[in-house]
């Protein structure tokens, strides 16, 4: 999967930065860099991509990032036609060595070590930790630094001891990054999270990229480590998760919405995916 490295650091070559997102909606781009990045989203919801996993994000959405990780962050379409969707967030960008510098404390490097170790693979942490932290969070936008750098301790303190959290990419996910590849993995990336619903044909895809069908398949496959169609399912099903968690939807409903053309084709790829049945899945979020 090829990507874009970016330099979050502005301001100079600090171990710690901190970004505070107050807009209409999410401006990204599939990239990564050198950093761990820490990104709790306080109101906003749509796809993300971390590494070669595909998901959804909601409000109190808490996820920790490697150094190197390719992502992105995309709002649903909803945002794009209303103006009225604002989007708050809170990012915050560390530098692997960050406490090497403050302490030569083996526990402490160790432990701080162990959860860079986890997040090369993007955690994701549950509402228990979420709202242990966000309180921090929140504080650090009337913060001084030096009142900010004691908090963002105390927040991979809190992270580096949790386990309520899960992985996102797979433990296979190996990052190529090739520069000269970054543009035509980030158009077909903002292309497909934003027609997922639409009946997608590998033609205009490969256009995107100006490539043969042919082509496209073999430079696709070998960077997601997965073919366009399953890529485009795994967008879709997860689409569909976040449809059935509403009792305002019918199965029916949630299979034309989520870009399938009938029930038989949703129901297979929704178990070859999830493990279950769509109504099962609902009937577990129930209960």
């Amino acid at each position: 999967m090829r990507s874009e490295l970016i330099n979050v650091n502005h301001s100079g070559n600090k171990s710690v930065h901190i970004k505070h997102i107050d807009n209409n909606r999410l401006i990204s781009s599939f990239h990564f860099h050198d950093m761990c990045e820490l990104v709790w989203i306080e109101r906003s919801h749509g796809k993300r991509i971390v590494g070669d996993h595909i998901g959804n994000f909601e409000d109190d959405d808490l996820v920790l990032m490697g150094p190197n990780l390719p992502h992105i962050w995309q709002n649903d379409k909803i945002y794009e036609d209303s103006d009225d969707k604002a989007v708050k967030s809170t990012v915050v960008y560390f530098s692997i060595d960050f406490f090497s510098l403050l302490t030569d404390d083996q526990d402490v490097l160790a432990l701080a070590a162990d959860l860079v170790s986890r997040a090369s693979r993007g955690l994701v942490f549950d509402p228990e930790t979420t709202h242990k932290i966000k309180h921090i969070l929140l504080a650090m936008a009337d913060n001084d630094g030096f009142e900010n750098i004691i908090a963002v301790i105390e927040v991979i303190k809190i992270l580096a001891r949790s386990k309520d959290f899960k992985y996102l990419s797979s433990i296979t996910f190996k990052n190529q990054y090739d520069e000269k590849d970054n543009n035509r993995i980030n158009k077909v990336y903002q292309f497909l999270m934003k027609n997922f619903h639409n009946d997608i044909h590998l033609n205009e895809v490969a256009e995107l990229c100006n490539m043969t069908p042919n082509s496209f398949c073999r430079f696709f496959k070998m960077r997601a480590q997965k073919s366009l169609t399953q890529f485009i399912n795994e967008i879709r099903i997860g689409h569909a998760c976040k449809l059935l968690q509403s009792e305002d939807y019918s199965i029916a409903d949630v299979c034309y919405a989520s870009g399938f053309n009938n029930p038989t084709n949703f129901n297979k790829f929704f178990k070859a995916i999830k493990g279950m049945k769509p109504s099962e899945y609902r009937n577990k979020l129930n209960n």
